[in-house]
């Protein structure tokens, strides 16, 4: 099996919190601040300890371990091989056609660490924005979130699920230099990156679950949540929020599976 099906972590992470970027906007949207390798932001308000909290060495499965296949490929040259892993990797019903696999390593990293943000770069995200409109129902002052609206979300939360957790976890901890490799590029020299990811995690989990129809404001182009508590959530957490109760309660029981596995075990806080 080819080892580079370490995009499953891609799936589960970045598709969980990437995938109704901009899902709020009106029907014009304009460009987004961009956050890139080359122009790290600040660092994001979840910080790590000086020492490694979550090593990598704690996160292999020895009854899913993956055989050695050889030397790593560079980071530079990693793109063929993720890629070309696709179709042995997600099960029936997944859409890959959803994936963006140019520089597909440093799309993740950056889009990881930029989730707990206010918002993160369309360009750098490794998966493609959720197609059409924000579906709203209502008028005036009183428009609300149309249930119609989860629907578009099925494809991603589909190709969320359509990866084994348990096997990618430990792909995962095999090319792991790779993913620290490009976490250290986007300006974190001292940082751990799987300290990083555990951290998003815990951040994502710890989203609300708001009861009731979301009522949304258009002050301008961009859809606003009414409630300005939500409205204060960074980006990965609104984007659960917006996906609809069912389809966020499905993607976190998958984040809370792959939170237990790169954490080598250890229960969240």
């Amino acid at each position: 099996m080819n080892a580079t099906k370490s995009w499953g972590l891609v799936a589960v992470v970045a598709l969980a919190a990437v995938a109704g970027y901009f899902a709020l906007r009106g029907a014009d949207p304009q460009p987004d601040p961009l956050v890139g390798v080359e122009e790290p932001s600040a660092p994001a308000p979840i910080t790590a300890e000086p020492s490694i909290q979550y090593p990598i060495e704690a996160v292999v499965d020895p009854a899913a371990e993956v055989p050695d296949a050889g030397p790593l490929p560079a980071l530079d040259e990693s793109d063929a091989a993720v890629s070309a892993s696709l179709d042995s990797l997600l099960a029936g019903g997944a859409r890959p056609d959803l994936l963006l696999l140019q520089d597909v390593i440093r799309r993740v990293v950056v889009t990881v660490d930029n989730l707990p943000r206010e918002r993160f770069a369309r360009r750098l995200s490794p998966v493609k924005s959720v197609e059409g409109g924000l579906l709203v129902s209502g008028a005036g002052g009183e428009l609300v979130i149309s249930e119609d609206n989860r629907a578009r979300y099925a494809p991603y939360v589909a190709l969320v699920e359509a990866v084994d957790i348990r096997y990618l976890a430990s792909l995962y901890a095999r090319f792991y230099p790779l993913f620290q490799q490009a976490y250290q590029e986007l300006g974190y020299p001292q940082g751990y990156f799987n300290d990083r990811l555990v951290a998003v995690l815990d951040h994502l989990l710890a989203t609300p679950e708001p009861a009731g129809p979301l009522r949304v404001v258009q002050p301008k182009v961009l859809y606003q949540f009414a409630d300005p508590e939500l409205e204060r959530l960074s980006a990965g957490q609104k984007i659960l929020v917006r996906m609809g109760p069912d389809n966020a309660a499905r993607v976190k029981a998958r984040l809370r599976e792959l939170r237990r596995r790169v954490a080598g075990g250890v229960s969240a806080p």
